[in-house]
C-alpha cells in the first residue's frame, strides 16, 4: 500500500514567477518570526511560532517551476515526538496554465498514521489555500 503524503492544491491567476516569489517570502504568508534566507539551493531558514520552530534547508529551487525544502530540525512542544517533522520534505510544484497558475503542494512524510497529521493539515490548509494564495492573487498574505 503507497503512503498517502498531505497534498493540496491552489490555482490563481498570476504568473508564475509572481507564485515562485510568494513562495520564497515566507515571512509575508506563513511565519512573521522568520530568520534565514530562502532564495536559492542550499540556503538555511527557521519559522517561529512561540515555542515551535522548524529549520529547513532549500534542497531544490528551480525558477518558476518548483521548491523543495528538507526539515533538518524542529520542536513541535504539542507531540510526544516533538521533532516528529525531522528529514520530511515541504514541495511546491508550480505549473503555468494558461493564463493562471497552479501550485502543487506536498509534504512528503506528514501522512496519516502520524500524530500531528490533522493538526498539520488544518494549518496547511490555512496557510497554503488561504494565506499563500492571498498573497500572490491580492499582494498580502496573513503570516502567523
Amino acid at each position: 500500500m503507497k503512503e498517502q503524503n498531505y497534498n493540496c492544491s491552489i490555482t490563481a491567476n498570476t504568473s508564475a514567477h509572481k507564485a515562485f516569489h510568494g513562495i520564497n517570502h515566507v515571512n509575508e504568508w506563513w511565519a512573521k518570526n522568520f530568520e534565514g534566507k530562502t532564495e536559492k539551493q542550499n540556503d538555511v531558514f527557521t519559522v517561529h511560532f512561540g515555542d515551535t520552530f522548524v529549520t529547513f534547508k532549500v534542497a531544490e529551487s528551480v525558477p518558476d517551476k518548483k521548491i523543495s525544502w528538507h526539515v533538518t530540525d524542529c520542536y513541535l512542544p504539542w507531540l510526544n515526538d516533538k521533532t516528529e517533522w525531522n528529514n520530511t520534505d515541504v514541495v511546491f510544484e508550480i505549473l503555468a496554465e494558461n493564463n493562471s497558475t497552479k501550485i502543487n503542494f506536498t509534504h512528503i512524510g506528514l501522512q496519516p498514521q502520524v500524530e500531528c497529521y490533522d493538526t498539520c493539515v488544518k494549518g496547511w490548509d490555512q496557510h497554503i489555500k488561504g494565506s499563500l494564495l492571498q498573497l500572490i492573487t491580492e499582494g498580502k498574505g496573513m503570516p502567523q
